[in-house]
């Protein structure tokens, strides 16, 4: 299926790593021109040399859009690109946070800037060119802790959860306009890091490290679900390419979660 991505420019957030190298190389395998975000100069360039590796376009841009100074810095580094951007995928967020009792009004502050102001400030500044060309796509990566949140990270998880009630909210603003708002809540993702992790909690049990052995012990000692798998960064790419893609248009105002069935809940 063509989801129709070829002259399209796709920003994407926190893009240099995780997860969100994963979105932006299915974004270029799809044919969009991806802009993959770093916080600093130089933090996105392996990323872009993936896309650009496996014959996608990509470009590097930066700036710290935890604050409105960083945000001026990434627009203005997009703009030596393009003069608009016709997707943005608000991936960029922190899984940091404190406990009940250690949790201050400061950290509640900081983890809401990083998770949702930095994606408004994202809204902000290339939503106004998507309603001028009648076309655009917003997407909020939330998490499964959206609807199944942990008794730790309470900061995190309150302002992620905040993400889905904005995509309804954006998506009746935009109403009529040709763009579509939508949330994409992942679960547990076999990034690198989580890898890492998992084969060394392995190696001091003792266990095997091939792949097969560290998603049973992913799925029995982190996160189960009931598809019985955990998907990789480019699983969730592929997720996120689908809902950005022209097909997808009626796809408008929803929270999709893309978790193998770990948020066992009915709505």
């Amino acid at each position: 299926m063509d989801l129709g991505l070829g002259n399209k420019f796709a920003l994407v957030t926190g893009g240099w790593r995780g997860t969100g190298a994963g979105i932006a190389a299915v974004l270029g395998a799809e044919g969009a021109t991806v802009l993959v975000h770093g916080s600093e100069v130089g933090q996105a360039d392996e990323a872009v040399a993936d896309v650009v590796a496996a014959g996608g376009s990509a470009h590097a841009v930066h700036g710290d859009i935890r604050s409105d100074q960083g945000a001026a810095e990434l627009v203005a580094s997009v703009s030596m690109v393009t003069d608009h951007v016709d997707i943005v995928i608000n991936n960029y967020g922190v899984a940091d946070g404190t406990t009940w009792t250690g949790a201050t009004s400061e950290s509640w502050h900081a983890s809401y800037d990083t998770n949702v102001v930095s994606a408004i400030r994202m809204v902000d500044a290339f939503v106004g060119p998507m309603r001028e060309r009648a076309w655009g796509r917003i997407v909020f990566v939330a998490t499964v802790g959206v609807t199944r949140p942990s008794e730790r990270m309470p900061e995190y998880y309150a302002a992620k959860a905040a993400l889905p009630a904005m995509t309804v909210s954006l998506a009746k603003f935009l109403a009529g306009t040709g763009i579509t708002v939508n949330c994409v809540s992942p679960g547990l993702i076999a990034t690198d890091e989580v890898i890492e992790r998992i084969t060394r909690r392995a190696e001091r049990e003792g266990s095997s490290t091939e792949w097969p052995d560290l998603e049973r012990l992913l799925l029995d000692r982190v996160m189960a679900n009931p598809s019985g798998r955990v998907p990789f960064p480019a699983d969730i790419g592929r997720v996120v390419a689908m809902v950005v893609g022209e097909p997808s248009w009626p796809i408008n105002g929803a929270h999709l979660r893309v978790d193998g069935g770990a948020a066992d809940v009915v709505t």
